[in-house]
């Protein structure tokens, strides 16, 4: 550079260069990164040339100060991988919401919970047995269907480890051209910390109340310094017990992955992961009668009860970009899933203690108490499954952008197989004791004949299953003008279900067949008045297999699902602030239930016999917000409606409720990193989630058994689950390589409970704290 202005040029590889300068005499200074600055004074004549001696320079021993990248994308501008295909949200007629790294580490993210708290409209339905948690959006359970890791199918029958995340995805609403068979609330897609050519890594402690800790690894570089070839390898160890009483869980998780480099245009990533979770079974505190019996501690198991879970996966991603228009990416997954479970039965047929009436001399002294004496006595038995799965998935896509005349084209064209390979073996349940759930040392008559542990229970039946799928599937993003775009897709699926289930007590075979297919077709139409807005609605398709038969003995045929979705994308101020709002209506208007005609002239009451003659409507709005780092700020906000009921059967009463879906959810989380130089590294910030009005128990009934009822009379009745606002605090400080956080969670102590039908009452975590060292290197 010329000293004083802003003249200046880079050498060439030689070290030479040539610059115009006004004549007189200049200072020129020469800089290199790692190098000190030299200066070289040179008197420029009028007309000519001056050549200018060879400079050395010296290396600097200064070091270099921190220098911090951020992204400068909007969610709204970023591809997901989720979506299958390279376009912008922005883009995109349907919902899309990212949660990345950064939002991770600030709220110190240890469960799934955690990270979904910023995600407006998906919430936790139930949490079954205390070890893992079922997620629900739009009034529909994500299943295994549902969740995805790196693009492949995840058993979520137990918790996911959240320290590997780099990112979450989902995609809500209808993703059933891309993915099959899947749910019509959404898709979860988990996204793994990838390899690095740079040399780095982490090592953290986490505690935390109940005596929780959690060491954790990860490091990350090129292989013997190659640029063709980098890894990075996650683990931890994981350990504590838990507010409820006798509760405990221990975990192991380690995921290495490969990156190779095969060709300049070609990259192999391989992932691989490995769990162990072993936890003790809990279905909470119980109810009599409906009644939730409210408590925290409370703890209803048997000695030895165990959940011992093993998953392995591995995945492996090919990618090549053909040229400038075209890529093609190849996966190929396994997965291998082993679960054994000792536990007592669910508790359910607790003795509510009705007090019958009481006479003397006829006269009436006691009344009968049917609500105001709870006894509160159980029968529990013992149960014990074990469960293997392998699961084996392979996917083509094909990608393409080009233009035919004016039209722009974003093209998908894709096929996914997939295979699951699942035996389950079950015991037969037998009596273990009687106890009082309100008072466990109770002494009571216990049955005359008990098994003594899990060790004396009978096989039951073995099952093994082998599904089956495939499908093909092309979707195009039509570019009509800069502010019309036009998504339209269809795919083709194909289910084959067979089963086979061996009786171990009468020594019988049966086999079960199913073959199903559908078409699933996808139509969105996207307007961007401006280019930070865009206004789209869009139409989807998906399906749902069924199990049982009709009435003729056939294979019932698949439930469909019709899917509308409109809504405003926004990037406000100059993409600092992203505001998404979601208005959708899904229909299942041929849902499966019990056929309630006549068989040999009598009401079916067969429950395996039914038929495609009820309804289900969810509709809902969701809105989302997101903000970039700004002066230290960084926001997230969310709010969602949904009402999913029964519009049409005559099995429950028109117009109940879906169980487990709040009709509320909002989320706030707000951030700040100090800017001043005295509070330079500290941190602060709060996140609050609120969960509204839901209910659980069963829907009651208007025929049962073949016989009309009124539903006042049924013995299934709803329960109104509580309301509750989760409320957290968190501090942080960094220095140089080394940071600690502080985290103050459900500051309100509030109590409710996450339940499945009657029979696993849950309750939230009270108050608890934890605390997170890292060292970065």
């Amino acid at each position: 550079m010329v000293k004083g202005t802003t003249i200046g040029t880079s050498t060439a590889a030689d070290g030479s260069f040539r610059l115009k300068l006004p004549a007189g005499r200049q200072t020129l200074a020469v800089a290199y990164l790692g190098y000190e600055t030299q200066e070289v004074v040179v008197d420029v004549p009028a007309k000519g040339t001056v050549n200018v001696p060879t400079i050395t320079l010296a290396k600097s021993a200064q070091q270099l100060a921190e220098v911090q990248v951020q992204a400068s994308r909007s969610i709204n501008q970023r591809p997901t991988g989720v979506s299958k295909m390279p376009i912008r949200p922005l883009d995109l007629p349907q919902s899309v919401v990212t949660v990345n790294q950064q939002t991770l580490e600030q709220q110190q993210v240890l469960r799934l919970s955690d990270a979904l708290v910023n995600v407006s409209g998906i919430y936790i339905t139930s949490t079954t047995g205390g070890t893992q948690e079922e997620l629900g959006s739009r009034g529909f359970a994500y299943g295994s269907n549902n969740t995805f890791k790196n693009g492949v199918r995840f058993n979520n029958g137990v918790m996911p480890e959240a320290s590997a995340l780099e990112s979450l995805e989902v995609l809500k609403g209808s993703a059933a051209i891309l993915y099959g068979n899947v749910a019509a609330g959404g898709v979860l897609n988990l996204v793994t910390k990838k390899p690095r050519f740079e040399q780095g890594g982490s090592v953290g402690l986490r505690t935390g109340s109940f005596g929780f800790w959690k060491p954790m690894v990860d490091v990350y570089g090129a292989v013997a310094g190659s640029d063709k070839v980098a890894y990075r390898l996650n683990g931890t160890y994981e350990q504590g017990n838990s507010f409820r009483d006798e509760v405990e869980s221990k975990r192991f998780y380690v995921n290495p992955s490969l990156l190779f480099k095969l060709t300049p245009k070609t990259d192999l990533l391989v992932e691989a992961d490995y769990l162990r979770d072993n936890r003790t079974p809990d279905f909470g505190v119980g109810a009599i009668d409906y009644q939730v019996l409210e408590s925290r501690s409370r703890f209803l198991n048997a000695p030895g009860a165990r959940n011992a879970t093993r998953q392995t996966g591995t995945t492996a991603t090919l990618t090549s970009r053909l040229n400038d228009t075209w890529q093609v990416r190849g996966v190929a997954g396994f997965q291998r899933y082993d679960n054994e479970q000792r536990s007592a039965s669910r508790p359910v047929s607790i003795n509510n203690g009705t007090m019958p009436e009481v006479r003397r001399n006829g006269v009436v002294v006691s009344p009968a108490h049917p609500k105001a004496s709870l006894r509160g006595d159980w029968l529990r038995s013992l149960q014990r499954s074990q469960t293997n799965e392998n699961y084996y998935l392979a996917q083509l896509d094909l990608t393409g952008n080009f233009h035919t005349g004016s039209l722009g084209h974003t093209l998908l064209v894709g096929a996914d197989a997939d295979q699951y390979q699942t035996t389950t073996l079950s015991y037969v349940a037998q009596a273990y004791d009687s106890l009082n759930v309100l008072d466990c040392g109770r002494t009571l008559r216990q049955p005359a004949v008990r098994a003594t542990g899990f060790e004396d229970l009978q096989r039951n039946a073995l099952n093994q299953g082998n599904t089956r799928r495939a499908g093909f599937y092309v979707q195009d993003l039509l570019s009509i003008s800069d502010k019309l775009k036009v998504l339209a897709g269809l795919r083709w699926s194909y289910q084959e279900t067979p089963s086979d289930v061996y009786t171990y007590a009468t020594g019988t075979f049966t086999q079960n067949r199913r073959f199903d297919d559908a078409f699933s077709p996808r139509l969105g139409l996207v307007y961007q008045p401006v280019k930070t807005m865009s206004i789209f609605a869009s139409y989807a398709n998906s399906f749902q297999p069924n199990t049982g038969v009709a009435v003729s003995g056939e294979a019932l045929a698949p439930s469909t699902f019709n899917q509308y979705e409109v809504g405003v994308k926004n990037d406000l101020l100059n993409g600092a602030l992203s505001a998404n709002v979601t208005a959708y209506r899904i229909i299942n208007s041929n849902m499966a239930q019990t056929y309630l005609g006549l068989i040999d002239g009598k009401v079916n009451s067969n429950t395996t016999i039914r038929e495609l003659a009820g309804e289900v409507t969810s509709q809902g709005l969701e809105v989302d917000v997101q903000s970039r780092p700004y002066l230290g700020w960084s926001a997230i906000a969310g709010y969602s409606y949904n009402h999913t009921a029964y519009t049409k059967s005559n099995i429950y009463e028109s117009g109940s409720r879906l169980r487990y879906n709040p009709a509320h959810t909002a989320n706030l989380s707000l951030f700040y990193d100090f800017q001043s130089a005295s509070l330079k590294g500290l941190s602060a910030g709060i996140t609050s989630y609120y969960v509204g009005d839901k209910v659980a128990g069963r829907n009651p009934r208007t025929f049962v058994n073949g016989q009309a009822i009124e539903a006042a009379n049924d013995a299934y009745k709803l329960i109104a689950v509580p309301n509750y606002l989760l409320f957290d605090a968190s501090l942080g400080y960094a220095f140089q390589r080394f940071s600690l956080r502080l985290k103050l969670a459900n500051l309100l102590d509030e109590l409710s409970y996450n339940m499945h039908d009657d029979n696993s009452v849950n309750p939230i975590a009270p108050r608890n704290y934890s605390a997170t060292a890292t060292y970065k290197f």
